[in-house]
């Protein structure tokens, strides 16, 4: 006897598949969606948040390595695997059924593949790539129940039973819909130096001047002038070093770093969110994050090689073994209880207190990471390379004049 998901006398089945492959389309769709908006934000307000905690993390995936292949985000992938799925509900054939179900094991490996490297690698995990997950696992459990099979085949076997023609124009579709993916990508970027940078610019002098900390922080990632703020640009940056984010923004930085040397000063002002050593805030997100600071603070002379190695090796520094062999590895386990260091990174992190709350939800202007104060204009939240190359042309240009808004949030539109 003949099995099968889709075809005649198989309703109830047919309508699951439809529905997990329309909850692939619509996870994947929100995943391509956040691709864009972390990675080319439209404006210096509108950027990526889904950061829950320091695990359930969509940006990790946004920012990482496979995120993208060739420019096509990862996303487009699976919104087409899940669009196969409902057209072949919609419309069942033998063919049809045999290809997709083929195509669900091949889904159900990348899925499996990708979640281990999500939670093993990248240490998070993504809730609309979850989302993406199950449903895919959904639809590779219908096909492997009831998927078409022949009464001589084994339900393995009856996996690799695609139909050639299928797959062939399947294949041409997909490419075609890549390229255009790869062309819109393209697209975006350049937009970010073209009429997106402008924008910024203008979005940027539309903020009110704030003042610096009363404390600026003794350790700099970059020095142009002895003064700190009489480099043409100087930025102090509120950072946690368990931070996705703050990763992302020292990738940003490292590379502005050596095409503005001789003009910019970077001031790393310690904000880690783990209670034993920041009372500013009632988060407690990033166990670890207190203890990398106090070895990064140990010796003024150490902290750039430090603090270089901790990103460097971002997902290692979660682990208590790796922080020891760092602090030994530079000399520097007494910080770990030396109260004169404990005392700086508190003094550092309490200036953040000085800031008027930036939301109704806390009650400091400095209350996340990364927060940027640049040039006397705060903006919470990261920013990709081209925004903040633009900002720092203009100011090296001296151009622009300060408006009436108090702080800039990458992800909430204060104009609203």
């Amino acid at each position: 006897m003949m099995r099968s998901l889709t075809l005649e006398g198989a309703r109830l089945r047919r309508f699951a598949s439809f529905l997990s492959g329309a909850g692939m389309m619509a996870a994947s769709w929100l995943t391509i969606r956040h691709f864009f908006n972390a990675n080319f934000p439209e404006s210096i307000f509108r950027g990526a948040f889904c950061d829950i905690s320091s695990f359930f993390n969509c940006d990790s995936s946004a920012y990482s390595p496979i995120a993208q292949v060739l420019g096509v985000p990862l996303g487009y992938f699976g919104f087409f695997t899940g669009a196969l799925v409902v057209i072949g509900a919609l419309f069942p054939s033998r063919a049809f059924e045999r290809t997709n179900k083929s195509l669900a094991l091949a889904n159900a490996l990348g899925v499996l593949g990708l979640f281990s490297y999500s939670v093993f690698v990248l240490k998070s995990l993504c809730l609309l790539c979850s989302g993406f997950y199950l449903f895919s696992l959904l639809s590779f459990a219908l096909f492997w129940k009831y998927g078409h099979r022949d009464d001589h085949e084994s339900r393995l076997r009856s996996f690799f039973g695609f139909s050639f023609k299928h797959a062939f124009v399947f294949g041409l579709i997909l490419l075609a819909g890549a390229y255009g993916f790869q062309q819109y990508t393209a697209a975006r970027k350049d937009a970010q130096l073209g009429g997106v940078a402008t924008r910024v610019v203008k979005q940027y002098y539309g903020l009110a001047q704030v003042p610096a900390p009363s404390l600026i922080s003794p350790f700099w990632t970059a020095r142009a002038t002895e003064r700190f703020e009489d480099a043409p640009i100087w930025i102090v940056e509120y950072v946690d070093f368990r931070c996705p984010d703050c990763l992302f923004l020292y990738q940003q930085l490292k590379r502005l770093k050596q095409e503005y040397k001789g003009k910019i000063n970077i001031a790393f002002q310690f904000f880690p969110l783990e209670a034993k050593c920041n009372t500013v805030v009632d988060k407690d997100l990033h166990p670890g994050a207190c203890d990398l600071s106090f070895m990064a603070a140990a010796d003024p002379a150490k902290f750039e090689k430090i603090h270089d190695e901790i990103f460097e090796n971002f997902e290692k520094a979660r682990t208590p073994e790796w922080r020891a062999a760092l602090a030994k590895k530079y000399s520097v386990e007494g910080a770990l209880n030396d109260p004169a260091v404990q005392d700086l990174v508190r003094r550092i992190v309490e200036t953040g207190t000085e800031y008027e709350k930036t939301s109704d939800k806390y009650a400091h202007g400095i209350r996340s990471t990364p927060t940027l104060i640049i040039n006397n204009r705060m903006i919470i939240g990261t920013l990709p390379y081209a925004h903040l190359k633009a900002i720092f042309e203009s100011l090296l240009a001296e151009g622009g004049a300060p408006g009436e808004q108090k702080f800039i949030e990458n992800w909430v539109d204060l104009k609203k």
